[in-house]
């Protein structure tokens, strides 16, 4: 996000306006937490994760009322055109800000990457390659130790990250909310790896999975035969760390794209990546949608998996 924060404000600077940063999203707002950005102040973030601006969930906010108190705070302080920079929370309120006269452009940033009309979004190449170099890791000690390893990455109800980590690491296999895992499926492949001498067993599962880590890790526990199953939780450590040239390159220009369309006049509108270019998007059409996973993604890493049975998910 600290790279789509330094795009806007200079950006704003080469078109000689005034930058502001509202600190605690959408918080910070309703208590007036404006903070003048300067070319210095946003210089030297482009490799730091998270956001120097800081995020917050407001209860208030989520209220008409809240979202009428907002807009008039904007108004206030002489703000003319609103970034806001999150997931489907921070673009929802976007589009509710838009409706009450505020001139605002959305930019998707959640490694979820279930944002609708763009095809991935700020985080996700991090999430993903942090996920993957763990997934690596954990492969070195399973295969050393002869163990069924259990890796739960974030999820709930996407699994967009669980699946394409799955496919880079050689995952055995993925878990994801939407689809229903093939059980009996998964419990031979494990028995057959064991049987051919197989080193290690991996499953990738998306917090939000049918099949949970807990239980799956049971069921390798309780079926004996000497394999013993560990589980790793990466939890919150997918959210941070220096993010990729990838994740840099796109915040930097839905930035740009962000403050260009609010100079010619767009609002109520998010920046979506589509195939190489930048599309505006109207906000009124990604809130309330979601990005679905692609079930043609999801065979094809049951193939390389080795599943035996060709199924489809559509």
């Amino acid at each position: 996000m600290n790279a789509a924060v330094r795009a806007v404000a200079r950006m704003a600077f080469a078109r000689h306006w005034e930058a502001v940063g509202i600190e605690a999203g959408y918080r910070g707002l309703l208590e007036g937490q404006f903070q003048p950005l300067s070319n210095r102040m946003v210089g030297g973030i482009l490799q730091r994760g998270g956001t120097v601006l800081g995020t917050a969930r407001s209860t208030e906010f989520a209220t008409p009322e809240g979202q009428e108190r907002a807009a008039r705070k904007l108004e206030k302080a002489g703000v003319e055109g609103l970034v806001v920079i999150g997931g489907e929370g921070s673009l929802t309120g976007a589009l509710r800000l838009q409706e009450r006269g505020v001139k605002v452009v959305g930019i998707p940033a959640t490694i979820d990457n279930d944002v609708w009309g763009t095809d991935t979004a700020i985080g996700v190449d991090t999430a993903l390659n942090t996920a993957l170099e763990a997934i690596d890791r954990i492969k070195d000690t399973a295969s050393s130790h002869q163990r069924a390893h259990v890796v739960e990455v974030m999820g709930r109800r996407c699994g967009y990250l669980a699946l394409m980590s799955a496919i880079a690491g050689g995952a055995e296999a993925v878990l994801v909310p939407e689809f229903e895992p093939r059980r009996e499926e998964i419990m031979r492949a494990f028995q057959k790896s064991w049987e051919q001498g197989k080193p290690h067993f991996i499953v990738v599962v998306a917090e939000g999975a049918p099949l949970s880590a807990e239980e799956f890790h049971e069921f390798v526990n309780e079926a004996g035969g000497g394999v013993e199953s560990r589980i790793t939780v990466l939890g919150h450590v997918q959210r941070g760390g220096s993010p990729t040239a990838f994740d840099r390159i796109l915040a930097s220009r839905m930035g740009t794209a962000a403050v260009k369309a609010l100079s010619e006049g767009a609002s109520g509108m998010m920046i979506g990546l589509q195939g190489r270019r930048m599309e505006l998007l109207p906000l009124s059409e990604v809130v309330g949608r979601s990005h679905p996973l692609d079930p043609d993604i999801y065979e094809m890493a049951e193939v390389l998996a080795g599943f035996p049975e060709e199924v489809s998910y559509r």
